[in-house]
């Protein structure tokens, strides 16, 4: 395996990483935030026009592990796009310099 697809399959292990770590952060986050408005909803203490802030917290937290996992992907994204460019310049350097040789013969070529 060459060395830039080794480097495109690291790459892809560890955005899988960061975006199940970010889901996985992301459903303790939500959990434990959870736990004082249920705390509060059982004891009277939230009423109905405050259950609304319960919600707002979540879509809150979501929007920022989503955020997360947005940029993993982006930045995935530009790593790849570097990869294919720098696996283009090796194939082009391959294609000049088999054109160099055969425009250019060596002196050994010529005996």
């Amino acid at each position: 395996m060459k060395t830039l697809q080794r480097l495109e399959l690291l790459k892809d292990l560890a955005q899988q990483a960061i975006d199940r770590g970010a889901t996985s952060v992301e459903a303790i986050h939500q959990q434990i935030a959870a736990l004082p408005f249920d705390v509060l909803e059982k004891s009277g203490l939230l009423d109905d026009e405050k259950l609304g802030l319960r919600d707002k917290s979540a879509r809150t937290i979501g929007a920022v592990y989503e955020a997360i996992r947005r940029i993993n992907s982006q930045v995935g994204e530009l790593i790849s796009d570097q990869i294919e460019l720098l696996e283009d310049g090796a194939h082009i350097q391959k294609v000049l310099d088999a054109k160099g040789e055969a425009d250019h013969p060596s002196a050994d070529d010529a005996q």
